[in-house]
């Protein structure tokens, strides 16, 4: 079972996991480049993976129900709200994800390619 790590290490990945376990967040969106940096292939609908916490372990097990490919300005207000971190708009949405990945090193455009992860969660650890 391949794996998904939400956010970056700390207490953004602890925020994001519990929103994933109380069924808050059902979505959530990365970077294209990533895939090719990691030489990993796209989630697949139907497709289980492990939902990783601060150490490594398995927090949860999820089902991808959604893939989709976009770029930046493609993100819909759907996912956006689908991701359940609390924005408002989809303006809000663009600036926290603008500024999260600017601050890990890769700034986006409206054209950086994106991919949409849309899932349900399975079962708990």
């Amino acid at each position: 079972m391949r794996a998904l790590e939400l956010g970056t290490r700390g207490e953004l990945r602890e925020r994001l996991n519990a929103l994933v376990l109380a069924g808050v967040k059902t979505a959530t969106t990365g970077l294209l480049a990533e895939y090719a940096e990691e030489t990993e292939g796209l989630e697949f609908v139907g497709e289980r993976l492990a939902l990783l916490g601060n150490d490594g372990d398995r927090v949860a097990t999820i089902e991808i129900s959604g893939v989709e490919l976009t770029d930046f300005a493609g993100v819909t207000w759907e996912h956006a709200a689908a991701e359940g971190e609390g924005d408002r708009s989809l303006e809000e949405w663009r600036a926290g994800h603008s500024l999260f990945w600017e601050s890990i090193g890769t700034p986006v455009d409206e054209k950086t390619p994106l991919v949409c992860l849309r899932f349900r969660l399975v079962t708990g650890a």
